[in-house]
Formats: C-alpha cells, sequence, structure tokens
C-alpha cells in the first residue's frame, strides 16, 4: 500500500501487488527507471520486456495521481 504523508501532492491509498512494493522500494533513493529495471532483473525472472512494461507502468501511474515527486 501507498499511503500519502506530510506534504504529498495526492490523497486516498494505491494498493498493489509485491511487484508493486519492489518497485516502490527500489525508488525510495533517487534512480532512473533504467536502473530499477536492472535491479528488479537481478531480483526476478521474468520473460523479455515483461520487467521493462511493468515497471514503466507503475512509473507512469504514480506520476498521474502525483505520486512521484520528481
Amino acid at each position: 500500500m501507498l499511503i500519502p504523508t506530510g506534504d504529498a501532492s495526492f490523497s486516498g491509498i494505491v494498493k498493489g501487488n509485491p511487484t508493486l512494493g519492489a518497485i516502490i522500494d527500489l525508488m525510495s533513493e533517487d534512480t532512473t527507471e533504467e536502473e530499477v529495471v536492472a535491479k528488479m532483473r537481478e531480483k526476478y525472472n521474468a520473460p523479455e520486456g515483461v520487467i521493462e512494461r511493468d515497471v514503466s507502468l507503475v512509473i507512469e501511474k504514480l506520476r498521474s495521481i502525483g505520486a512521484l515527486d520528481e
């Protein structure tokens, strides 16, 4: 779950799965999408393109609700 705190620009709760949690954990520090994909590849065995798609979708969704501090 992702819950806004402090001066977050989004409200509500984002409920996700363990993949979402892993991606968000990796994004808790200053990083790039490519670095997140590389770290996810180290951790998970997935068919070509799946991790890239998942990371891209998560980032797109977090941007759309204002949950990223960029």
